[in-house]
């Protein structure tokens, strides 16, 4: 992974930096329920500030499917980031245009100005070239600190860094390319990867890619009894994807004609007939009847705990139950404790399994968080990321 230009290394002194971050956030209220990935921007925009640039932050919201929605408007972010960062926070309704042009302008050096969602024109997701130089005009110098949105060739991600030069990733941009990077280019063994979430075929090159260098998956979650079922066990109602049991067995043998192995679980929490005020816990891994997995059971938590013990390196992609239910969390949460505990390097891979340690107030003891759910499962499997592959390489 070739090392790329940072903001450190920018000539900031009074200019302009458009700035890509990821305010994908949720709203509840008209207000901000979750500011991670807020917070997660902060330590560029502080530079930022400290060298005296004026900064135009640019970010999309939701889907509003190309069209101006008042509920999808980033007014409430400028707000938030306001008080986050102690000092004025400037808002244009546009993102493009005049006005906006404007604004940016009169920005106070060490100043800062959020942008309208960008996804309010269509232009942004098509990456139209006429819209990427209009909003190259807000900038003398180009920031991609969003690597959440890194894997989208989009107007702000690829359009603007290809006019808009010198191009460089932001804090945030390194620090999730060095630790997922980590993970392909050096892992330390014994390396354990923790693979959850519904689908198998979600993971499909994310497990290939990481055949070679993982030691053990542990692999819980729905796409569990995918596996299960290929391995000829009884899997109830459990979410199964019937035409991936080939693939899955053959997954599995490759792994342990090569050394590695897979762990799967030995018991489990199972609703009844669909019901989730009607739960058991399995005494073995057999899920009978109208009977649908919903959590790892206590035996497999521990089990899996044992493993992320004797590890140097874990990585986890994707929730092992239902965690946002609390009666289905407690497999996911006994094993990001152990995980927590442990003393290996522990790489969060982003989506789920970020909402996951956070909600158990964990994240901050795991030694990195990924911001980014699909950015990172596609770095992770292998494949480019065109945000990043557009920045300028380390001088």
């Amino acid at each position: 992974m070739p090392k790329k230009l940072n903001v450190r290394d920018l000539d900031l002194h009074g200019g302009r930096v458009f700035c890509r971050v990821d305010y994908n956030v949720p709203l509840q209220g008209g207000k901000v329920s979750d500011d991670t990935r807020i917070r997660a921007s902060l330590p560029t925009l502080e530079l930022l500030a400290g060298r005296g640039a004026r900064t135009v932050l640019a970010s999309h919201l939701g889907r509003p499917a190309g069209k101006p929605k008042a509920d999808l408007s980033l007014k409430v972010v400028a707000d938030h980031l306001s008080g986050l960062l102690g000092r004025p926070v400037a808002f244009s309704e546009e993102c493009v245009g005049e006005k906006a042009e404007a604004a940016s302008r009169d920005l106070p050096p060490g100043g800062f100005l959020l942008v309208e969602n960008l996804r309010f024109h269509k232009e942004e997701e098509a990456n139209d070239p006429q819209f990427a130089a209009a909003l190259a005009r807000l900038g003398d110098v180009y920031v991609n600190d969003a690597f959440g949105t890194a894997h989208r060739a989009h107007a702000s991600t690829v359009g603007v860094p290809t006019v808009l030069k010198p191009a460089a990733a932001g804090l945030l941009m390194e620090a999730e390319l060095e630790h997922l990077g980590k993970v392909l280019e050096h892992p330390e063994s014994p390396f354990v990867a923790i693979l959850g979430g519904a689908k198998v075929s979600d993971k499909i090159e994310l497990i290939e890619n990481l055949l070679p260098r993982v030691d053990l998956f542990l692999i819980g979650g729905a796409m569990a009894y995918t596996f299960l079922k290929a391995l000829m066990k009884p899997v109830g109602k459990s979410l199964v994807e019937d035409d991936r049991l080939t693939l899955a067995k053959s997954l599995v043998q490759k792994a342990r004609s090569s050394g590695r192995d897979f762990l799967f679980p030995i018991d489990h929490v199972v609703t009844v007939g669909g019901k989730d005020d009607q739960f058991r816990t399995t005494p073995n891994v057999d899920i009978t009847g109208e009977e649908a997995g919903v959590d790892i059971g206590p035996k497999t938590a521990e089990l899996f705990a044992s493993k992320v013990r004797g590890a140097r390196m874990v990585l986890w992609n994707g929730p092992l139950g239902r965690f946002e239910i609390d009666a289905f969390s407690h497999g996911t949460k006994r094993v990001a404790e152990a995980v927590a505990e442990s003393k290996a390097i522990s790489i969060i891979g982003g989506g789920d399994s970020t909402a996951a340690v956070e909600k158990f107030g964990l994240a901050d003891r795991m030694t990195h968080v990924s911001t980014g759910g699909g950015a990172a499962l596609e770095l992770l499997s292998g494949m480019r990321l065109p945000g990043v592959d557009i920045l300028d390489d380390a001088r």
